[in-house]
């Protein structure tokens, strides 16, 4: 089985970009599940209504979230849907939820979404929250999209898991990295999957003001970027009886 797991879609460029290639994509790759990463679908980031059904129109399965899960008001509603997650480790008594389990009959997935702390905002402790939810999950299918800056703690996060799920795979930072590997002979890992949006951007924002930010560190209103987009994303193959990843491989369309 494969599940491809796309980076975080920026944008209503990025979206657009999902909606005309994602149904491409899935069939030339024989893709059985997907994951998107969609905490900055949003015009200005965070996700809405409207960019959500964007995104499952596009194709996805499960819509992960992270540190912009609850920029938008009406995101109270969006995470009633099981299949919308944000990051597992916030308090309890919080909106939505942090795991799902999709059901596709002769075999299961779970996908878990956790954030990073380290420079993040400071919530329940990751690798706590992802050792209690394990002894809950019945699937040995695990799917983990740790929303994190530092890519210290992702590689942390993954070796503490490797072994125990099928992939570890790092979101947040929009940049694809080029590490994919199988830890422990058993769990798939990529530190940043990258993004779906502007490829000549900063992060999928306009160069120019983002840029200023840096050279002269004053408030700078930040713009979506425009241009030709691209999509990062990667699959994972694995072995639907005992959850073990035997391919991770990465994908750039443009």
């Amino acid at each position: 089985m494969k599940v491809l797991h796309i980076g975080d879609v920026v944008g209503a460029a990025g979206g657009q970009f999902l909606m005309d290639h994602l149904p491409a994509i899935k069939r030339e790759h024989q893709i059985d599940m997907t994951i998107v990463n969609g905490e900055n679908s949003a015009q200005g980031n965070g996700i809405t209504k409207h960019s959500m059904e964007q995104i499952f129109t596009a194709g996805a399965d499960v819509i992960t979230t992270g540190n912009h899960c609850f920029k938008r008001r009406e995101a109270l509603s969006i995470y009633e849907n099981p299949t919308v997650l944000r990051p597992a480790n916030y308090p309890d008594g919080c909106a939505g939820h942090g795991v799902c389990t999709v059901d596709f009959g002769p075999w299961q997935a779970a996908v878990l979404n956790l954030s990073g702390t380290a420079y993040l905002d400071p919530l329940d402790n990751p690798f706590t929250i992802v050792e209690q939810l394990l002894e809950e999950i019945e699937t040995p299918n695990i799917f983990v999209d740790f929303h994190a800056e530092a890519t210290a703690e992702k590689k942390a996060m993954g070796y503490f898991l490797a072994g125990r799920v099928t992939a570890v795979v790092g979101t947040h930072t929009h940049v694809q990295t080029a590490d994919e590997t199988i830890l422990a002979g058993h769990t798939g890992y990529l530190t940043v999957v990258g993004m779906t949006g502007p490829e000549e951007s900063i992060l999928g924002v306009a160069v120019q003001p983002a840029m200023d930010r840096f050279r002269f560190h004053f408030p700078t209103r930040f713009t979506e970027a425009e241009g030709s987009c691209f999509c990062n994303g990667v699959i994972i193959t694995f072995d639907q009886k005992c959850g073990k990843c035997t391919k991770i491989e990465r994908l750039i369309l443009r």
